[in-house]
C-alpha cells in the first residue's frame, strides 16, 4: 500500500495473522503489540464491497459506466490481496499503491485507511491499513532524563534463560522551590525545549494509535504450518484420431 519512503501503519485483528502477514523466517523473532485506537476514523471496508450490486436499464446511457465502476469495486478486494512472491514486489504493488495513494488524498471523501482479508490466513480474519496521515502512534509519557534498559535473557544455574524485560529509571522528583512558587506570572524558562536542548516535535499529524505496553510479546517462529486444499492431477492419453478431443 506505501511506496518507498512513505510509512503507513499495518495491523491485523488478530495476532497470529499479523505474524503470518509479515512472513518470517524459521528462527526469526516476531514482536507484536496491541494498539489502542485514540479517535475516530474513517476506513473503507473491501469486504462489504464484494456485495455491491448495480441496478439499472440498459437503455439508460450511465448504466454501463455504473456497472464498470462496480465491478472495479468488487475486484478491488481481489486486487489488493492478491498474494506476490518477494521478487516481484516492486512491480506487482505499483496498482495498489496507485489506489491508495488516490484514496487517501484524491478521494472526494477523505478516509484514513483501508480494511481488507488476510491473504495469509483463511477465514474471517481482517487486516487494516491506516495510511500515512493517520498512521501516528502516540508517544508514551517517560519523564525527561529517563535511563531505559532492556534485556531478552538471563544466565542460571541451568543455562539461558529467556526473559524480555525493559527497566526505566527515572530521575528523583525535583524539590518545590517556595519562594519561585509564590512568583506570579513568570514562565518557567528553564522547562521551555528550546532552553534546554529537548527535541521539538515537527510532526504536525494527530495521533490515532496508542500502544499497550503490557501487550508487547516476541514470539520465536519454531516453524511454519501451512493449510491447503490439495487437488489431485488426472492423466489420459490416447491414440491421436478425427476423434480426438483436441
Amino acid at each position: 500500500m506505501n511506496a518507498r519512503g512513505i510509512s503507513v501503519f499495518y495491523g491485523a485483528n488478530d495476532p497470529k495473522a499479523a505474524i503470518a502477514e509479515v512472513r518470517p523466517p524459521v528462527g526469526s523473532k516476531v514482536a507484536v503489540a496491541q494498539f489502542e485506537i485514540i479517535r475516530k476514523l474513517r476506513l473503507l471496508d473491501l469486504t462489504a464491497l464484494k456485495n455491491v450490486q448495480m441496478r439499472g436499464s440498459i437503455f439508460d446511457v450511465d448504466f454501463a459506466r455504473r456497472l464498470e465502476r462496480a465491478q472495479f469495486l468488487k475486484s478491488l478486494s481481489n486486487r489488493i490481496t492478491q498474494p506476490v512472491m518477494p521478487d516481484h514486489e516492486p512491480f506487482e504493488y505499483l496498482a495498489t499503491q496507485a489506489i491508495a495513494d488516490f484514496l487517501a488524498t484524491e478521494s472526494s471523501v477523505p478516509i484514513d485507511g483501508i480494511i481488507f482479508p488476510s491473504v495469509q490466513v483463511a477465514g474471517d480474519v481482517l487486516n487494516v491499513v491506516l495510511f500515512h496521515k493517520a498512521a501516528r502512534v502516540e508517544a508514551m509519557e517517560i519523564p525527561s532524563g529517563t535511563e531505559i534498559r532492556a534485556r531478552t535473557g538471563q544466565s542460571t544455574a541451568e543455562g539461558w534463560e529467556v526473559d524480555y524485560s525493559v527497566f526505566e529509571e527515572v530521575p528523583p522528583r525535583p524539590k518545590v522551590d517556595e519562594e519561585k512558587e509564590k512568583s506570579p506570572g513568570w514562565p518557567d524558562f528553564d522547562a521551555m525545549p528550546a532552553l534546554t536542548g529537548e527535541r521539538v516535535d515537527s510532526d504536525l499529524r494527530e495521533p490515532s494509535l496508542r500502544v499497550k505496553p503490557d501487550s508487547v510479546s516476541v514470539h520465536h517462529v519454531e516453524g511454519v504450518v501451512f493449510k491447503t486444499d490439495e487437488y489431485q492431477v488426472r492423466r489420459s492419453r490416447w491414440e491421436k484420431d478425427d476423434r480426438s478431443p483436441f
